[in-house]
């Protein structure tokens, strides 16, 4: 014990990883391709009652944004119109699928 030298914890790591990939291609199991853009997330997953309110608030803005969005308004003139600050119209946007043109 005193005096003798321990092993690489790196080593051991990697030859237990070994030991479980052979086990695993041993057992005739193959590997799975994740499509991508697929997380396996859901977007608000942990929401509480105070975010869903506000989203709430936030869902009743988003026909205006679209009508602004539609008639030709960049998100920066759709934000003024409104009385908002642009980045709560950019989450209103995104939150909703609006799709301003020109510059984000």
């Amino acid at each position: 014990m005193i005096g003798t030298p321990m092993p690489n914890p790196r080593d051991s790591i990697i030859a237990n990883l070994n030991q479980q990939m052979d086990q695993f291609f041993g057992a005739g199991r193959k590997v799975q391709e994740v499509a991508p853009g697929v997380t396996g997330e859901k977007d608000a997953m942990f929401g509480t009652s105070h975010s869903n309110k506000l989203r709430i608030e936030r869902n009743k803005q988003a026909p205006r944004l679209r009508e602004l969005a539609e008639a030709g308004h960049t998100v920066i003139e759709a934000a003024k119109a409104m009385g908002m600050e642009t980045k709560r119209a950019r989450l209103i946007a995104r939150e909703n699928n609006i799709l301003f043109p020109g510059p984000p």
